[in-house]
């Protein structure tokens, strides 16, 4: 008797491997999918809250990004400049004045992050609101602290610009490469302290 007389058509097929089969078939493409979607998902801004320790304890850091003010401040042969120049930078603002000591004592420090960051899209930005007659005192100041190079506010128009206002001097307000404020300080810190470092090295690491 032949298979066909006997009825039989074939092997059987066991619905158990069939359903089995087709779960890891169905776990398979979710992960693929969920791989996928996170290859594709914008990262949002990175958290610098871990930052708000040791002399950055104070540190302001917004739930979302500000936008800077498009207020002109001088360099010190007179050109006008704006926040938006710098774009594609991260940059340190730091608002100061020569008659304020807690300023002039954290000067060092914001020159010694610049000089660590010669090389890369960063720009620590000394802004002095002196009036004209402490130019030369604004001058001194930055020959004792090289690399840095000052702009001037006399008005005190960028002070008042941001949002919120700065609240006294030294002010400090960081910005990322899209030209946004990420955290703001005020009062001193020690711009060198590896708490500062790891702030702009997150920032730099952004896209």
């Amino acid at each position: 008797m032949n298979e066909v007389q006997s009825g039989q058509s074939g092997p059987k097929r066991n619905p158990i491997r069939l359903a089995l089969g087709g779960v890891i078939l169905v776990g398979v493409a979710a992960i693929l999918y969920v791989i996928a979607s996170a290859s594709f998902k914008p990262s949002g801004p990175a958290d610098l809250t871990e930052f708000k320790k040791g002399t950055l304890e104070k540190l302001d850091v917004p739930s979302t990004p500000r936008p800077a003010p498009d207020t002109a401040f001088t360099s010190l042969d007179g050109k006008s400049a704006t926040l938006a120049d710098f774009k594609g930078r991260v940059v340190v603002m730091n608002l100061w004045a020569t008659w304020c000591a807690p300023c002039r004592a954290e000067m060092p420090t914001l020159a010694k992050l610049q000089a660590v960051y010669a090389t890369q899209p960063v720009t620590v930005l000394p802004i002095s609101v002196d009036r004209d007659g402490d130019l030369n005192l604004v001058n001194e100041e930055m020959a004792a602290n090289p690399p840095l190079k000052t702009y001037r506010d006399p008005s005190y128009k960028l002070s008042f610009a941001l949002e919120p206002k700065a609240g006294g001097f030294p002010t400090t307000v960081i910005y990322d490469r899209q030209g946004r404020e990420r955290a703001r300080m005020t009062g001193p810190a020690d711009w060198s302290s590896p708490e500062a470092r790891g702030l702009v090295e997150k920032l730099l690491a952004e896209k």
